[in-house]
């Protein structure tokens, strides 16, 4: 009963002395804040609405043309079309305040016919792709056509200083491709996987595809294409993510790392200060304050995947899970040591500093009290299989202090791990550095809570990392958080001894402890989630390469795309390590349009086999597989522009598989396509997406980049990063089950084959020299 009275901030009751009011003034006030809070966030909102609506006009323009009217009128002048005249025909008089009124609505209809105007031109131009295939290697020249669209596109985009999603409105649907072009295309992409009486029941399964039930389900995407934003990203995220009962730890949820430059060894100051920017990144969304990406920039990139970074988590359900998304959130939430804390970082109306969170992270740290039996355990629930999860969320999580702690995790801004244990990057050491990515990675399986958007990770010893639910959105949109997060604790900086900057005026607002109620049943299924994520992790095989005899800089050398570069490297090292050739995906984005996600490029090629069989051939000349090399990486390079231009062969194949099935109309080839294994997954980091790294004034400020656990049985998950004109890293992960796989032997072969092709770069310059 004490809790249930100090958990009451008001009340009311009439005794025989008359009335008695009770109330308690720092609750209250925390209420009035919270209202205050919330109704500025309505307020910026509609302002930031009203920007955006009228992108790329300004509402200064549309004074200065009332003025203008209002003088034209006043001084004889006559209103193109005689708006104003028109105007004064609907208002209730004459006098001169209604005619400053007329030319109010005459200077609105000109301004709003303008502004309409020029967001259908701009969405027109953003239509246009050519540029993407346009060489831009020294000595090559741009076409009148591209120049011209580039100079009128700079003009319309920099009328006004764009906000976040400034561009939403103008930017232009994915296109959705003819069954003919995907199929064409699809056939192509499979030719050096299959020997020549499989390519042609392929190829026959294919044509009776096309000439049968995909003109009816073509029919039906057309109809979704014209009426919804995006034709895929909506199917895409249910039946790719939602739908998927299997554990989110390693199969989905994918991580990042530290950069070299580790500037305090002090963990809960490294924990207060990241926490802190990340807070501060989430008020530039908020406000619409952070500038939307722009390739070349010029060309804007959607950023729609922004609005659920913060105050989301993943609830799991029976047959499918839901993204809730709250609107605000003033705490996040910690773990440490098997506790859970709820640390609220506002107050007085403010963003606590980051020496005002350090005292309430340090307090956390040195807090004595034991967990609750099984409540370190706890967190393993989100780490199991969905479908266990939500029953036991539904009948053991629905009443007292589980429902309400469980509600208080979900609705955190994100989640903060406070590891005992000691991680990071060690150069020296490649096995530490291992251990760091499955830290990350997976955890012990049982102290992260994979449904929020992300995990913060915290090393005893200062290191960080995170963990992120990949539902919401994809790698690049954290990674733009994480540059941000990065440059701007380095610009910030700590004090002499280590400790967050800041003053601490009065004391913040102590941590609250979560409370569970553990009944048997519960801990049961804890233990019935943690066996399934034990058994997960420790068949996982995570090893990260960090390769330094070159980087960026000898692969611009080459006049070669750098992606390009290392996925004809991989080719090589796979065929290596496996002895043939394998459907490989690697992924594109698709953000040039609005709500797209992420395309397939298929990185295996006729191009790209033939290169491979010539390395391996010793008769084959070094001028032969120079010609067979750029061959095959102008056709990577094609291929990724189709991908982001809209022409991708994967996510219309999807769509086509989604709609049959809802019509329940089978189709051969169509099983054919989603039986085929991914063997080879792979995805390029992105680095530098901002300009606010500056790798000459912190040239240790470079990242690992992330990565994700594999993607089928008996394959690789390959992630890497360019980081620098000499470093590179790989994340190369496989299951320690599957008997022809092996990272280890795996990242070997990676380091062969950049080694090779930097002799054949060589040795080919000798040749061209003599």
């Amino acid at each position: 009963m004490a809790e249930a009275h100090s958990a009451v901030a008001f009340s009311f009751a009439i005794t025989h002395d008359g009335w008695d009011v009770n109330f308690d003034r720092e609750v209250l006030y925390l209420v009035w804040e919270s209202g205050i809070r919330s109704w500025k966030k309505r307020l910026a909102r509609f302002r930031n609405s009203i920007h955006n609506g009228v992108y790329p006009g300004h509402l200064q323009s549309l004074y200065f043309l009332w003025t203008v009217l209002v003088a034209a009128h006043f001084g004889g002048v006559n209103i193109p079309f005689g708006l104003v005249q028109k105007a004064l025909t609907i208002l209730p008089g004459a006098s001169p305040m209604w005619q400053v009124v007329a030319c109010l609505l005459a200077a609105l209809t000109m301004w709003l016919s303008v502004i309409f105007l020029m967001r259908y031109l701009l969405k027109l131009l953003l239509m246009y792709k050519g540029w993407m295939y346009e060489s831009r290697a020294p000595g090559s020249k741009i076409s009148m056509r591209t120049m011209l669209w580039a100079s009128v596109v700079k003009v319309l985009s920099g009328w006004n200083k764009p906000r976040l999603y400034s561009f939403q409105g103008s930017l232009p649907r994915l296109p959705l491709p003819a069954v003919k072009d995907t199929m064409r295309r699809y056939l192509l992409s499979v030719r050096p996987l299959l020997d020549a009486e499989n390519y042609l029941r392929v190829e026959r399964l294919a044509k009776e595809f096309e000439e049968t039930i995909a003109v009816k389900l073509q029919r039906y995407l057309v109809l979704k294409s014209w009426w919804s934003s995006n034709y895929v990203s909506d199917w895409w995220e249910e039946y790719v993510y939602l739908r998927g009962r299997s554990p989110l730890m390693v199969n989905s949820n994918f991580y990042g790392t530290d950069t070299l430059l580790r500037p305090t060894s002090v963990q809960a100051a490294r924990a207060s200060t990241i926490i802190h920017f990340c807070l501060k990144f989430r008020r530039l969304i908020e406000r619409q304050e952070l500038e939307p990406i722009m390739l070349q920039g010029m060309v804007p990139l959607c950023s729609w995947q922004y609005e659920r970074l913060f105050n989301t988590a993943r609830v799991p359900g029976v047959e499918t899970d839901k993204l809730v998304h709250y609107r605000d959130s003033a705490h996040v939430t910690v773990l440490h040591r098997g506790r859970y804390y709820k640390v609220l970082v506002y107050s007085r109306g403010r963003l606590l500093n980051p020496a005002e969170i350090q005292v309430q992270i340090q307090q956390i740290l040195d807090d004595e009290a034991e967990a609750s039996p099984g409540e370190a355990r706890l967190a393993a629930l989100t780490a199991g299989e969905r479908s266990h999860w939500a029953h036991v969320r539904q009948t053991l999580f629905n009443r007292g202090h589980n429902r309400t702690s469980l509600h208080c995790l979900e609705r955190a801004a994100f989640h903060v791990c406070l590891d005992d244990i000691e991680y990071g990057f060690d150069e020296t050491d490649s096995a530490k550095l291992d251990r760091y990515g499955r830290v990350l990675l997976h955890g012990s399986g049982q102290d992260r809570w994979f449904d929020k958007s992300f995990n913060l990770c915290f090393s005893t010893n200062g290191s960080v990392g995170f963990n992120t639910e990949h539902t919401w959105a994809d790698a690049p949109v954290m990674g733009h958080l994480w540059e941000y997060v990065i440059w701007s604790e380095l610009e910030y900086g700590y004090d002499e001894s280590g400790d967050a900057r800041g003053a601490v005026e009065a004391p913040p607002p102590a941590p609250v402890r979560l409370r569970w109620e553990l009944s048997e049943p519960l801990l049961a299924a804890v233990d019935q989630s943690h066996a399934v994520a034990m058994q997960l992790l420790n068949d996982v095989d995570l090893r990260i390469l960090m390769y330094t005899a070159y980087g960026k800089g000898f692969m611009k050398s080459c006049r070669v795309s750098p992606d390009a570069f290392i996925q004809m490297v991989l080719q090589l090292a796979y065929f290596r390590d496996a002895g043939r050739f394998c459907l490989t995906y690697e992924a594109s984005m698709t953000r040039l349009f609005r709500e797209g996600r992420t395309e397939t490029v298929r990185s295996c090629t006729l191009e790209s086999s033939a290169w491979v069989r010539s390395m391996l051939d010793p008769n084959a000349t070094v001028e032969q597989r120079m010609l067979l090399f750029v061959q095959a990486s102008n056709r990577h390079q094609l291929g990724y522009q189709d991908a982001m231009a809209g022409r991708g062969i994967d996510r219309h194949l999807f769509c086509l598989y989604v709609v049959s099935k809802y019509l329940e109309l089978e189709s051969p080839f169509l099983q054919e396509v989603f039986n085929e294994p991914w063997r080879l997954s792979t995805s390029q980091t992105p680095h530098g997406q901002t300009s606010m790294l500056d790798l000459k004034k912190y040239p240790k400020c470079v990242s690992a980049g992330g990565g994700f656990g594999p993607v089928a049985d008996d394959g690789y998950g390959v992630s890497y990063i360019i980081v620098g004109d000499d470093t590179l890293f790989f994340h190369v992960s496989s299951k320690i089950s599957c008997p022809i796989t092996s990272s280890t032997n795996f990242v070997k072969q990676i380091e062969k084959s950049l080694q090779d092709v930097h002799d054949l770069f060589a040795e080919y310059k000798k040749t061209k020299g003599k």
